[in-house]
């Protein structure tokens, strides 16, 4: 099976199986959205969605959020990963929010990323989510995920895999592939101990036919 080939039938089988695939995140505005994905580097989007709830009351629009301390929000946060320093990005993102953007979440990509806790997977996310662009948020989950069903080849870096996956996803499907190795990852394609049995993606899995077909032999 060729790499094209490979895609093609597990877009397909995405696209049949799971045609509606989004972010499990909850927020109700692009604002909200940036502050949840924030939060969520490296901390499950369970959490995060216990988290949000009082802390959007408390910092309805970036105006509020821009001028609290990081004190004041990382006692909504403290729950979550590293609260400490999200806090900080949290207050810092908020202010460059106001000031150089007058509020409104930014749509490129690298506008995003000058923002206090944006990296590139956050960017990305934000212009895919809201401004429905073909970008590629690599997290964990995705370059696993990538990598296991051979969608990617020696990719080291998320990076490598993004544009490997940019290369051979049709633009239209971009935003929603992201959504789909996240949670084939996140329920069925687990970092320890694949979900295989349960697994449609059986026939197109690389590592399935090279290394689990092979134990069961």
């Amino acid at each position: 099976m060729t790499k094209k080939e490979r895609f093609e039938k597990i877009i397909d089988y995405f696209s049949k199986n799971q045609p509606i695939a989004e972010t499990e995140l909850q927020y109700g505005n692009p604002y909200e959205l940036l502050v949840a994905v924030i939060l969520s580097a490296q901390c499950t989007d369970k959490r995060v969605n216990m988290v949000t709830p009082a802390l959007f009351r408390a910092f309805p629009v970036p105006e509020v959020m821009a001028v609290a301390s990081s004190d004041e929000v990382f006692q909504y946060i403290r729950s979550i990963s590293y609260p400490n320093n999200k806090a900080k990005h949290l207050v810092g993102m908020a202010k460059m929010l106001v000031n150089d953007f007058k509020g409104v979440v930014p749509s490129d990509v690298d506008e995003l990323q000058k923002m206090p806790g944006v990296g590139r997977k956050t960017a990305n996310v934000i212009a895919s989510v809201v401004y429905e662009k073909p970008t590629m948020a690599v997290d964990t989950h995705v370059f696993r995920v990538s990598n296991r069903l051979g969608l990617t080849t020696n990719s080291k870096t998320p990076l490598q895999t993004e544009k490997e996956l940019i290369k051979y996803i049709p633009e239209d499907k971009v935003a929603i592939a992201h959504h789909w190795l996240i949670l084939h990852g996140r329920y069925i394609c687990v970092a320890r101990t694949p979900k295989c049995g349960e697994c449609g993606l059986r026939p197109y899995c690389k590592y399935f036919q090279t290394v689990v077909s092979k134990s069961l032999k």
